[in-house]
């Protein structure tokens, strides 16, 4: 079947289902795709509902991909599709405000050893994340049942308490399955309050996505560069470092809108990051937003300790036009769930 094919009965209308006010209850459908602005995404493990996204944007992203895909692999190992842009014009800059709106964030701070030196990490960005790994999966109502008997998980499967990807994420996950051809049960959100805030140079090989994984990765709001640089070639006896370890980085621009799609040998063998920008451009905020399929258990609890930690929750502050720590009603500063 045809990408176009399957986009136009994904949008084909569907029954409204009764809205939710339970917040021990979760509306994680990925349908009905025509929501209004009472609806919400609820989970006990959120800290506060998260509203669909409304139907101004469901029907801009319908004319999703807005540009055609670039592939990118001019160099040893490289497998990139770049769309610029991915999103179209009209849905961007009302996206961007939306999930800076609506979403909860952390501000992760955790501990490395090194050569038995133990360093203090303060993550250089805001983060949140959702999703499950393949060995479970949330029901309805938003609980974990096992991935192959539909069974509650045993209670120590987790020490973490994981969190159902929200209906406004959810819709451009399935968008991006559609076109990428590959399947996500992660979504990662990083906002970048300005140009000091930065991520370093890494790659996501980490076992748990298993070989050759495909990462979806979305960006939204300022432009920042994405640099790339192929992870070290070891020379061979008696000959001149590889020709690739003296080549620059390769840059991309990203810019609202656009998507790269990271797949094949590229996360095995390069490396990319978002380096701190100064001058001109760097006083906006970025949203990134990336799509991966966890394979193992662990990767579950390597997502959380890292991207939800221990520490209290951030949210948008619309007066203050910054992201401040979170407080319920009740007045109190809310911590993560461990």
């Amino acid at each position: 079947m045809s990408s176009k094919r399957k986009l136009d009965s994904f949008f084909v209308p569907q029954p409204q289902k009764k809205f939710r006010t339970n917040p021990e209850e979760t509306s994680i459908d990925s349908e009905p795709l025509q929501t209004t602005q009472t609806e919400a995404s609820h989970h006990r493990a959120y800290p506060f509902p998260v509203p669909h996204l409304p139907p101004h944007i469901i029907e801009a992203l319908a004319s999703v991909p807005a540009s055609d895909g670039k592939e990118v692999n001019d160099q040893p190992d490289l497998d990139l599709l770049y769309f610029q842009p991915y999103i179209p014009k009209s849905a961007q800059q009302d996206i961007f405000d939306f999930l800076r709106r609506e979403l909860f964030f952390y501000r992760v701070q955790y501990k490395i050893k090194r050569y038995g030196t133990e360093t203090q990490i303060n993550t250089p960005r805001f983060t949140t994340v959702f999703g499950v790994d393949t060995s479970s999966t949330f029901s309805p109502s938003g609980d974990l049942v096992d991935s192959q008997t539909s069974k509650p998980v045993p209670r120590d499967r987790y020490k973490c308490t994981p969190r159902p990807i929200p209906h406004c994420l959810d819709h451009l996950r399935q968008l991006s399955e559609i076109f990428t051809g590959a399947t996500y049960n992660f979504c990662l959100v990083n906002y970048y309050a300005n140009g000091a805030d930065s991520i370093s140079y890494h790659s996501d090989d980490e076992r748990f996505l298993g070989p050759d994984p495909s990462i979806a990765s979305f960006s939204l709001g300022a432009t920042r560069d994405f640099c790339m640089k192929h992870k070290p070639i070891p020379p061979k006896v008696g000959e001149p470092p590889p020709e690739q370890n003296l080549k620059p980085p390769l840059k991309l621009p990203l810019t609202s809108g656009d998507m790269v799609l990271m797949r094949g040998k590229t996360q095995a063998n390069w490396l990319h990051s978002i380096p701190k920008r100064k001058g001109k451009g760097s006083e906006g905020g970025r949203i990134n937003i990336t799509f991966r399929k966890g394979v193992k258990q662990y990767a579950t609890e390597n997502y959380m300790q890292y991207n939800v930690g221990d520490g209290g929750v951030w949210k948008w502050d619309m007066k203050k036009g910054e992201m401040r720590e979170w407080q319920s009603s009740l007045g109190t500063k809310v911590e993560s769930e461990p």
